[in-house]
């Protein structure tokens, strides 16, 4: 596997990575390699049993084994936000009434990472390293890159209170739903948040989604059946491209879209 190339350290509080803790490493390696095409290589080592994968020899995501302290956490893909200390944003996290689950742990050379809760119980990750991979500024529309982060909860302002004081994001109402926004930094929009109220599923309760870029949604969620995945939602037209939520063998829920949010 080639490397990737470095890229600028990413902005405290900026999107950097995306990983799923998953029971079968093996398994969710051939799901989601038969579906996006990703190629993998084992490493770094700190948080047990990992594997990147590869879209062009770029990383774009990560896999691990479920670790000891993490069994209370949803089996659901986890965005992880960039940090100059992750220490310190462990006990902003604390301090806001969240939960810390893992760390600080050392991720080899890498940096350090924390995965956490939010108030309303969403789980995502923290990253503290020296380099941002490439995953962010790889081509438009290629298959298998994530593009982009939702959290569902019952209440949208309220989960942006924890965000805003944690990470420095501001926020944005959109007009398309009465509970809806949109989490920026530094002016740029990097995620949204969707209040479903009574709406949201007992099973799954609040938690992040990923949208990974695919060409056609429609054939990814064929594939995705076959390879022993679900239909969560059917492919339908969006604002932002056709879009398909789907769940991999072990239930976590994903999005595909045709064309990239941001």
């Amino acid at each position: 596997m080639s490397e990737a190339a470095d890229h600028p350290t990413p902005a405290p509080g900026a999107p950097c990575w995306v990983s799923l803790p998953v029971r079968g490493l093996a398994a969710a390696q051939e799901f989601y390699g038969g579906l996006f095409g990703w190629e993998f290589e084992s490493g770094p080592g700190g948080l047990g049993p990992y594997v990147r994968a590869y879209v062009k020899g770029e990383p774009v995501a990560g896999m691990s084994e479920r670790q000891a302290g993490t069994e209370q956490l949803r089996v659901t893909w986890l965005p992880f936000w960039a940090s100059g200390d992750a220490g310190a944003t462990a006990a902003e996290v604390r301090d806001h009434g969240g939960t810390v689950a893992v760390g600080p742990v050392e991720w080899e050379a890498e940096g350090r990472v924390v995965i956490a809760s939010d108030t309303a119980g969403a789980a995502f990750g923290v990253w503290e390293g020296t380099r941002r991979f490439g995953w962010r500024v790889a081509e438009v529309g290629v298959t298998g890159i994530p593009v982009w982060y939702e959290l569902i909860v019952r209440e949208a302002w309220s989960a942006e209170a924890f965000y805003r004081e944690v990470f420095g994001h501001d926020a944005l109402a959109e007009e398309s739903a009465p509970d809806y926004l949109t989490l920026r930094l530094e002016g740029q929009p990097i995620a949204d948040v969707l209040g479903v109220g009574d709406r949201l599923p007992r099973d799954r309760g609040p938690h992040w989604k990923t949208y990974f870029a695919v060409e056609d949604p429609d054939a990814a969620v064929s594939t995705a059946v076959r390879l022993g995945g679900r239909t969560v939602r059917p492919p339908h037209e969006s604002p932002y491209g056709r879009t398909a939520t789907l769940a991999d063998p072990e239930g976590a829920h994903f999005s595909v879209i045709s064309r990239r949010l941001l």
